[in-house]
């Protein structure tokens, strides 16, 4: 049986390697991101290797109707999705009241709302097939609140606990969801999100080193993903004791830009 993947923001970083990945072991995929071009070079490459089927649906998910579309298009098309990865989303720095409204609801739309739009179109085929995997991509940020990119960071928290949520309430039922929490990655988004200069990109992880971990996670029905370690403990065994004021000192602190 084909197991076709529904991969978001798969034209580049974790979402293009996250595509390899299932490629490699012989999944369908339906990559979805704004760039019609990228995503069919992505495409033409996959299916020359691995001798798969791939659909490219290009979409901006930053526009409210545009989960509902996703899934008429797939419905239409009689594709069945087996694995959603919702791994579309984008940051911004700076203070909340000097950044633009606007960028930071397009932000709310991308991170949250149509992640838990496409999560609850896809999900009921999953449990009444009694079969299917979600992998929500989040990050360690999720766990803590977060100066100079307080958006970014709240939607994250959103991303990390509704995942868990949903992963309780369909146990059992053959369904499982995954969120991915990692570190600092080194992709695009640190030019999207305006955070060239912040001291914590200098030991950024690779994309594809997090989106095998992300994978293999997900794989394992695994609730919780680290990339890193040191990272697991230190959300775990050390952040949970601080107080709330040195926790939002040391969070502003690692996203403050560079003067050298």
């Amino acid at each position: 049986m084909t197991n076709t993947a529904l991969i978001t923001g798969a034209s580049s970083g974790i979402g293009l390697e996250l595509a390899k990945i299932h490629a490699s072991k012989g999944g369908n995929l339906i990559l979805v991101a704004r760039s019609e071009s990228k995503l069919n070079n992505l495409k033409t490459e996959l299916e020359n290797q691995y001798g798969i089927q791939v659909t490219v649906i290009a979409l901006d998910l930053s526009q409210p109707s545009s989960a509902q579309a996703l899934f008429e298009q797939t419905e239409a098309r009689s594709l069945q999705v087996d694995t959603l990865i919702n791994n579309a989303g984008f940051g911004g720095h700076g203070k909340f009241h000097e950044r633009s409204l606007v960028d930071e609801q397009a932000m709310m739309q991308v991170n949250m709302v149509t992640l838990t739009n496409l999560t609850h179109l896809y999900l009921k085929g999953m449990v009444e097939r009694k079969q299917g995997k979600i992998l929500n991509v989040s990050s360690t940020a999720s766990f803590m609140p977060g100066p100079l990119q307080a958006v970014y960071y709240a939607t994250k928290s959103y991303v990390t606990s509704f995942s868990q949520a949903v992963a309780e309430e369909v146990k059992g039922n053959g369904v499982t969801v995954t969120a991915l929490c990692p570190g600092t990655v080194a992709t695009g988004f640190v030019e999207a999100g305006n955070l060239e200069g912040v001291d914590a990109w200098k030991n950024a992880k690779t994309a594809s080193s997090v989106a095998k971990c992300g994978y293999n996670a997900m794989v394992k029905g695994e609730l919780v993903a680290f990339n890193e370690p040191s990272l697991k403990f230190m959300i775990n065994w050390i952040i949970p004791f601080l107080s709330r004021k040195l926790v939002l000192k040391i969070s502003r602190k690692t996203m403050e830009k560079s003067t050298k």
